[in-house]
């Protein structure tokens, strides 16, 4: 096993399980449900659809980044035990974690100049971050050496395709990403935005698609578009909702009709509380290897 720790934000949206069986480390975010503090913890304090019925019947919401002291704190603790790391940070597109994980690991470097620790941006988010981080420990358990498996994600993050659509469009009403007459006629007519990352990590429209089934048929086309192989996909395929797992499953399902070669079921997972906060309930995203991403 590498002598170096493997690590990324709860933003990643695997859950706990699974980070503990790919030997994944991870540092939470935070957020408050009407003013009450809470660490983002992959639904071990508040289950996850306790925590969209609350957004469902009105509950604020308000999120917060690790701060500097935290990352440091936290990465001490590996280097103390005389293990290098390497820390991936949720997109900088759409959160300055990055900063306060980068202003740590300078700090971290004149505490602990014999150990080695990088931090690096992964332009992405939700499993779709957390498809990355699942590479990059196959890579590590293949015995790439830290700095190896450093220079791969650097060159090959943007290659991780993220999709996302919404069935409700209330929390983009209520954040502002959406005007409240826009978002009246776009409910009235049965809207559903498509979304993806761009090559600097942004949710960047990509289309308004008119009733749920069409929206869920054009996110797959989309991958049958963009990823590796085509059809022929044979990499892992992640799926993440807020509590719209029927719609996530009926996603999964068509992926598995079409790409024949996919290694393994589609994972469902369930969209963060930190990243949740801001989508509310109804969104579903879809994550697959293809092409890179361009703005």
């Amino acid at each position: 096993m590498a002598e170096y720790v493997l690590s990324c934000c709860s933003t990643a949206d695997l859950s706990k399980e699974h980070f503990e069986e790919r030997d994944i480390h991870y540092i939470c975010f935070h957020y408050k449900l009407d003013g009450v503090d809470h660490p983002d913890d992959l639904g071990q304090t508040i289950p996850f659809e306790e925590f969209y019925k609350a957004m469902n019947d009105g509950a604020d919401t308000q999120t917060s980044q690790v701060n500097v002291s935290e990352y440091l704190n936290y990465f001490s603790k590996f280097l103390e035990e005389g293990k290098d790391i390497i820390h991936v940070s949720l997109s900088s597109g759409i959160s300055g974690s990055v900063n306060a994980a980068t202003n740590a690991m300078n700090i971290a470097r004149e505490r602990y100049p014999e150990r080695k620790i990088y931090v690096i941006d992964s332009l992405g988010a939700s499993s779709g971050y957390g498809l990355l981080m699942d590479k990059l420990a196959d890579l590590r358990d293949e015995g790439m050496t830290i700095d190896e498996l450093r220079d791969w994600a650097e060159e090959n993050k943007l290659r991780l395709n993220h999709w996302f659509f919404s069935t409700d469009l209330k929390f983009y009403i209520k954040g502002g990403r959406v005007s409240k007459t826009s978002g009246a006629i776009g409910t009235m007519l049965g809207i559903c935005p498509l979304l993806n990352m761009d090559d600097k990590g942004r949710l960047i429209p990509r289309a308004k698609i008119r009733s749920k089934r069409k929206v869920i048929q054009e996110i797959v086309k989309r991958m049958e578009e963009n990823a590796d192989d085509g059809l022929d996909y044979s990499g892992k395929c992640y799926i993440s909702q807020s509590a719209c797992v029927e719609d996530a499953k009926e996603v999964a399902a068509l992926v598995e009709e079409r790409f024949k070669k996919l290694n393994g079921k589609v994972e469902i997972n369930y969209v963060g509380t930190t990243i949740g906060s801001h989508t509310g309930p109804g969104t579903v995203a879809l994550f697959f290897w293809g092409k890179r991403r361009e703005n």
